[in-house]
């Protein structure tokens, strides 16, 4: 399995493990993590080809999913299972697979801001990712002159402060710290969702959406109440899609009651 990367924040109550978009960490959800202490600890991973994880040779997302699943109960004591699942975009999709194929590992389920539909649309990130791609690293001799050059093709200050979180000083210069080349290539598999027919996870799920997002529609209820007959629908208003960090005290709110419910 590939080796996966973690942090854990807080000590006490019922664990939440988060899962992190593209070209995201795990450390993006470290002040959600510590506005849930210490009714909650959070597990916080790297997905492979992200942060400190392992680079892979391929995408899969039932790939990624098993060793998730496999770190998860590799880190977690057995009475501290099963976890609450906390996945947003890419992590969203990971999370409903883990969920279908380990069931037994997870308790309540949180999708944020994605469906579990194939052929989805990528389109942002394709042009994001071939911006970080077209970025000549040999001539970055520090970070601000990266956001300088990236700031004519992502002009938004906050999507291009998230992107460069990834850039890291090597003895050779600068380097994204995700594996880039195999990301971009395999947007059509991001996008896309595999077959779990046969499948169900029958826990309460939390569907998260940004009401400015198009990521989400009410026409994909069918097909996540198919997967996930316990589905409620939840949209954050004013919020795009990354949810947590544009609406972060309605995110920690709606995490709270969910959980909480009997």
């Amino acid at each position: 399995m590939t080796e996966i990367a973690s942090r854990l924040v807080g000590d006490t109550g019922p664990r939440i493990v988060f899962l992190h978009g593209l070209f995201g960490r795990g450390k993006n959800f470290t002040s959600i993590a510590k506005a849930l202490e210490p009714e909650y600890s959070s597990l916080l991973i790297d997905l492979p080809d992200h942060g400190d994880s392992e680079w892979t040779e391929e995408f899969s997302y039932i790939g990624i999913a098993d060793s998730v699943a496999e770190k998860i109960a590799e880190v977690t004591a057995p009475d501290d299972l099963p976890v609450h699942l906390v996945g947003h975009s890419l992590g969203g999709k990971v999370a409903m697979v883990l969920a279908l194929r380990h069931p037994e590992l997870i308790d309540r389920l949180v999708v944020v801001d994605i469906a579990p539909q194939a052929g989805g649309s990528l389109g942002v990130f394709e042009h994001l990712l071939s911006s970080l791609k077209a970025l000549d690293l040999d001539e970055i001799t520090n970070r601000s002159e990266a956001d300088r050059a990236l700031q004519g093709p992502i002009p938004e200050d906050t999507i291009r402060g998230f992107l460069l979180q990834n850039l890291r000083p090597t003895s050779a210069g600068y380097a994204w710290q995700p594996n880039l080349d195999l990301l971009y290539r395999s947007l059509p598999a991001i996008g896309d969702f595999p077959d779990m027919d046969g499948h169900s996870f029958d826990h309460p799920v939390l569907w998260v959406a940004g009401e400015r997002s198009d990521y989400v529609s009410r026409d994909d209820l069918p097909a996540m109440r198919t997967l996930f007959p316990r589905t409620t629908l939840l949209t954050v208003k004013g919020s795009g899609h990354w949810v947590h960090s544009e609406k972060p005290e309605a995110f920690v709110s709606a995490l709270r009651t969910f959980l909480a419910r009997a």
